[in-house]
C-alpha cells in the first residue's frame, strides 16, 4: 500500500509538471504559428498558390465536362432504346424486355 500511495503521488507530480510545461510549449507554438501567417511573404504566397489552385479547378472542370459529354454521347449510341433525356417509356421497356408495359409501370430515375 505504501509503494501505491508512492506512486501515485509521483504520478500526480509528474502530470502537473507536464501539462504545465505542455500547456507553455503550445502557447509557444500558435504565437510562431500566427507571426508566421501574419507575415505578408506568406499571404503574398498563399494568395498566389489560391490562383494557381482555382485556375486547375477550373481546367479540371471543363476537362471532365467535355469527357462526360463524350462518354454519354457514345453510351446513348451503344444503348438502344435510350432517349436524350435520359427517361424510357413504359413501351420502350416493353419493347426490350419483350414484355407488354402494365399501367403503372414507370421506368426507374436513375438520376
Amino acid at each position: 500500500m505504501k509503494y501505491r500511495a508512492v506512486f501515485l503521488a509521483g504520478a500526480a507530480a509528474g502530470y502537473v509538471l507536464g501539462t504545465r510545461a505542455g500547456q507553455e510549449r503550445y502557447e509557444q507554438i500558435k504565437r510562431l504559428s500566427r507571426r508566421v501567417a501574419e507575415n505578408p511573404t506568406v499571404q503574398e504566397a498563399a494568395g498566389v498558390l489560391r490562383a494557381q489552385a482555382g485556375e486547375l479547378a477550373e481546367t479540371a472542370r471543363q476537362k471532365v465536362g467535355d469527357k462526360v459529354q463524350t462518354v454519354s454521347g457514345k453510351v446513348q449510341e451503344k444503348v438502344p432504346g435510350i432517349h436524350r433525356s435520359g427517361q424510357s417509356t413504359p413501351a420502350d421497356l416493353a419493347d426490350r424486355s419483350g414484355h407488354a408495359a402494365r399501367s403503372g409501370d414507370e421506368p426507374a430515375d436513375i438520376t
